[in-house]
């Protein structure tokens, strides 16, 4: 005979109470529903540019801090606004498609981790600020609308071409990154878009998600985001003045190996953890190159 087991309890709408012990577990699945490790890449990402700008522990709280927030925020919009979807597409892994969190606390934890995001942001500096609270919303945009549509990469490569800039414009003189550097981040972003949904384009094109990776189909997309992080590791490596540095001789020609595989084998999974896998080899190049 099944115990009675203390903890959340289903309400009527089938998400679970929140008394008790069951916050812990609300916690935990905001967390889930927040896309945990894309928010901590893009967060460390950020710490590691900050790092290397020598922004001094002030600055560097208020940089990383408002980035993670805003990282926060954008994760949940996104699957507030893939509710929908992912409940179609029989996502049960994510907590709002499971019934495990209501959406309304998923709705009040973006709004609240969106206006956090802005004070943290104008913390680093007004021009600093006002860059990386674009980013943002060109985020919000992508999952509200943008993601939808042929325009679904600019984004991914506007917020990411900005973030060298949000690090840079909070320096004394408010110095704006060389355009190399943006360059090679916004190919960065855009090779990422294109990664990042090729295991779920089928699911994507069942729900009505027709952005520009869905309507080239996996194929073409997984070539696509191939031939973008080559993009960025050849701007990374050129772009500086002065020759190659080694690892920037040594990541081209990782580049030109996975555009070989890629085209050898553009299906299946494969193609995403490589070009996931030169898109974190191209993120040390940036990171180096952005410090020198």
């Amino acid at each position: 005979m099944p115990s009675r087991i203390a903890g959340p309890r289903p309400d009527a709408t089938g998400a679970l109470a929140t008394d008790g012990s069951g916050r812990r577990s609300t916690a935990l699945r905001l967390l889930a529903a927040s896309h945990p490790l894309p928010a901590a890449a893009v967060t460390l990402f950020a710490a590691a540019l900050t790092a290397a700008a020598d922004r001094g522990l002030a600055g560097a709280a208020a940089t990383v801090g408002a980035v993670a927030v805003g990282q926060l925020s954008v994760g949940w919009c996104n699957d507030r606004a893939d509710l929908g979807r992912d409940r179609a597409a029989g996502r049960r892994s994510k907590p709002l498609a499971a019934g495990t969190l209501r959406p309304r606390t998923v709705t009040c934890a973006a709004g609240l981790a969106l206006l956090l995001c802005v004070p943290l942001s104008l913390a680093a500096g007004l021009a600093a600020g006002a860059v990386h609270l674009v980013a943002v919303a060109a985020a919000w945009a992508y999952n509200l609308r943008l993601k939808r549509t042929a325009v679904s990469w600019l984004p991914y490569a506007l917020a990411f071409g900005l973030l060298p800039a949000f690090i840079t414009l909070g320096l004394p003189g408010a110095p704006w990154p060389p355009a190399w550097l943006t360059a090679g981040a916004a190919l960065l972003g855009a090779s990422a878009h294109f990664a990042n949904v090729l295991p779920d384009i089928e699911d994507d094109l069942a729900t009505g998600v027709r952005g520009l990776p869905q309507r080239l189909g996996a194929r073409r997309s997984a070539c696509v985001a191939t031939l973008l992080a080559v993009g960025s590791a050849a701007v990374l490596a050129f772009g500086p003045p002065g020759p190659v540095t080694a690892y920037g001789w040594t990541l081209l020609a990782m580049a030109a190996a996975l555009a070989v595989l890629v085209g050898r084998s553009p299906a299946g999974r494969l193609p995403f953890l490589a070009v996931m896998g030169l898109a974190g080899a191209d993120v040390a190049l940036l990171v180096v190159q952005f410090k020198s």
